[in-house]
């Protein structure tokens, strides 16, 4: 496969790691907040909400992709100070990525879970130029996940706004 593939090197191991790291923010934010999802079916949604079962479907996809992103950097050399920088704000942008469910689904907090969602989505796209310079797959890979969480804010916004 060419995605694996950077600059003529590959590596299994490193690849599997990458994956994961984010597959594993995903888990471990949704096991925290799994007893609160059954207060989400109940909440009033607007009418382009898709049904629940295709959130964890689309989250572990764009995790998927997301983790090969962060490969193809990281497989650049994180000696290089750009790769470092790149890496620094997929850190942060996963950190974010994590509280989110937590104050929306755990807390409740749905106003303030929408102004961390914009955070999140700036924080994606600061992700996406410094990958998309360094390497334009790894860049192509995030496009998903900007959409969707572009997509994700309007209906946080909704929810937020048809529940106060």
């Amino acid at each position: 496969m060419k995605v694996i593939k950077v600059k003529g090197r590959k590596n299994i191991f490193a690849l599997i790691v990458c994956i994961l790291i984010p597959e594993l923010v995903g888990v471990l934010s949704a096991f925290l907040t799994k007893d609160t999802y059954r207060e989400y079916a109940n909440l009033i949604k607007p009418d382009f909400s898709p049904p629940g079962w295709v959130f964890p479907i689309v989250w572990t996809i764009l995790y998927f992709l997301m983790g090969i992103a962060s490969y193809r950097i990281f497989m650049l050399g994180t000696q290089n100070p750009k790769v470092k920088k790149a890496l620094f704000f997929y850190g942060l942008q996963l950190f974010f990525n994590f509280f989110w469910p937590i104050l929306f689904f755990g807390l409740g907090l749905r106003g303030f879970a929408f102004v961390e969602l914009i955070v999140l989505w700036v924080l994606i796209l600061i992700t996406f130029k410094k990958f998309y310079k360094l390497d334009a797959w790894a860049g192509y890979l995030l496009i998903p996940y900007i959409i969707w969480v572009a997509f994700a804010g309007i209906l946080n916004f909704f929810v937020w706004k048809l529940n106060q």
